[in-house]
């Protein structure tokens, strides 16, 4: 009588961790699919007609079409590519001026001594528990009586000042990764500390001048709440705002155009993330490592 050969436990252990990975993706796949849900809906509905986007739970129609793309762009008294050039403009000089002030900041927190180092950095760090709309008044008072009010400056002037104490404190935390020996032996090459700063410490710190220029853009691009309180001419307005003009209570709203409009609001955010990824990781993965 021959005897069947025995099972492998090692087979059988490969066997049960495969099923386990397969779970743990197909749990993954559902869990994406519920994320970007609204995502895929809104894209869709920019391609139905408004009778349809709330009226029928589905993703499907039989009636798709790309008229609220050119409706939206040009249906407004003011062109949406209006609102994208000033969400860009607005976008773009926040990101020079978060990467200018808030490294310079971090670069003397952590490589110059002066008086009261730590107490200011202990003060810079508690501003980040400070709500925003504890300052709101006496912030929208200062831009008023300089005359700033309705124009760009309030959105990008602070931003040149060092104002966002999270990047300051992440570039400090980065910068002090970065061996000290490096500068010793530039100053002894005779290097000042503009130089170790321009030289040295930039070309060092790509991955979170990186992280740092994304959210900026990422932020800012998104940001309803401050253009909303500082913009009140429409020719001024992001294209956050813009989206607003599609809903009106006291009229029809066009939600297709409004989706599509979303939709293509959304894409930059999209293009950003996909080539700057890596470093971005990396900017966040590094921040705080020893090297």
């Amino acid at each position: 009588m021959i005897d069947s050969p025995a099972v492998s436990p090692v087979s059988s252990g490969s066997v049960a961790s495969q099923t386990k990975r397969a779970l743990a993706y197909a749990a993954l796949i559902v869990v994406s699919f519920v994320m970007l849900y609204p995502l895929i809906w809104m894209v869709i509905s920019s391609f139905r007609p408004n009778n349809e986007i709330f009226s029928s739970p589905t993703l499907f129609s039989q009636n798709y079409s790309t008229d609220a793309y050119p409706r939206g762009w040009k249906g407004l008294s003011v062109g949406f590519d209006r609102f994208f050039l000033n969400s860009l403009v607005i976008a773009v000089l926040t990101v020079v001026g978060n990467l200018m002030s808030c490294s310079l900041a971090a670069f003397a927190f952590t490589r110059l001594k002066f008086f009261g180092k730590n107490f200011w950095f202990a003060l810079m760090l508690g501003t980040l528990m400070m709500p925003q709309h504890a300052v709101l008044i006496p912030q929208y008072v200062l831009f008023l009586n300089l005359g700033w009010v309705n124009t760009i400056l309030p959105l990008v002037v602070p931003k040149f000042l060092a104002m966002d104490a999270f990047f300051i404190f992440l570039m400090v935390q980065f910068f002090r990764g970065i061996p000290r020996e490096i500068d010793e032996a530039a100053t002894m090459d005779g290097c000042s500390p503009w130089r170790i700063y321009w030289k040295i410490i930039l070309p060092l710190s790509t991955p979170v001048l990186a992280t740092a220029a994304v959210f900026s853009f990422i932020w800012t691009w998104d940001d309803f709440f401050a253009p909303l309180i500082y913009l009140n001419d429409i020719h001024n307005y992001t294209a956050q705002l813009g989206l607003r003009t599609f809903v009106d209570a006291t009229a029809e709203s066009d939600w297709s155009a409004l989706f599509a409009m979303s939709t293509l609001t959304v894409l930059p955010i999209f293009v950003l993330f996909f080539f700057f990824q890596r470093l971005l990781i990396e900017g966040i993965a590094t921040t705080g490592m020893k090297r």
